[in-house]
């Protein structure tokens, strides 16, 4: 998980529990967990930002050719000491650029709630010229603290093939109090509990194998915006009406 810097394609997927469960099954031969977590499991706890009148919103809802997203992220359980990960996702078409930093989260709240007089070269960081990336990019956008989105993740790679990678999102989760990730990764559902999101990540192509598998159990693409489908669920009320609703929520909402 310390990559800082890395461009991909993503396909997203919908599927059931039942689905998921297949599916690992038959893509174990070809899989080993990720290193990270037990055996490859692992809670993801990220913290979104957004403007007052929800540009980042807007841009993925609407699409946009190029968006991009900024995210505050912790591992399972971390304290104010513990390593964090600040990042900014951008997305062209399908394609994924990544870059980010890592800190102690101590360190991403001082950066975020007391004054920088001191400027930017006074916080640890791993990476000072992403830092400079993402003070321009939080700035830009006026952006603020907006929504905590949380998962358990089911995490794959190839064994053959190491820029293939699987992940599968659990249990995923949202709330826009307490927006102190160290404070757990509690919220409300936001997609049906029997619903895993699917990704499948990769440099260029999927290979046949796994398309054939995809196909078989009928896993059908469909993209799933966490933080579109918790804006929905939370600050529905903020929102335009009209608005189509990003996917399933739990309950059928």
């Amino acid at each position: 998980m310390a990559i800082e810097v890395f461009r991909r394609k993503e396909q997203k997927y919908l599927i059931t529990a039942e689905q998921y469960f297949l599916l690992v099954e038959q893509i174990l031969p070809y899989m080993r967990p990720d290193r990270y977590g037990d055996n490859g499991r692992y809670t993801v706890t990220s913290l979104y930002f957004d403007s007052n009148d929800h540009k980042i919103y807007f841009e993925t809802k609407n699409k946009l050719k190029f968006r991009q997203k900024l995210r505050l992220r912790i591992y399972d359980d971390t304290d104010l000491n513990g390593t964090a990960f600040f990042e900014v996702k951008q997305k062209h078409k399908k394609v994924v650029n990544k870059r980010r930093m890592l800190l102690p989260l101590k360190e991403a709240y001082r950066y975020l709630y007391e004054n920088q007089e001191n400027g930017l070269n006074s916080y640890e960081t791993s990476n000072p010229q992403v830092f400079r990336e993402i003070d321009y990019f939080l700035h830009l956008y006026e952006l603020r603290p907006e929504m905590v989105v949380s998962y358990d993740r089911h995490a794959l790679h190839c064994i053959e093939d190491p820029d293939l990678r699987i992940t599968f999102d659990l249990n995923l989760r949202c709330r826009n109090e307490d927006l102190f990730v160290e404070h757990g990764s509690g919220g409300a559902n936001f997609i049906d509990p029997n619903l895993v999101v699917l990704e499948v990540k990769v440099n260029d192509s999927v290979p046949l194998w796994l398309t054939r598998i995809l196909q078989t159990l009928h896993c059908e693409q469909k993209s799933a915006s966490k933080y579109c489908t918790s804006m929905e669920l939370l600050n529905g009320e903020k929102l335009p009406n009209g608005i189509e609703k990003e996917l399933v929520f739990a309950g059928g909402r």
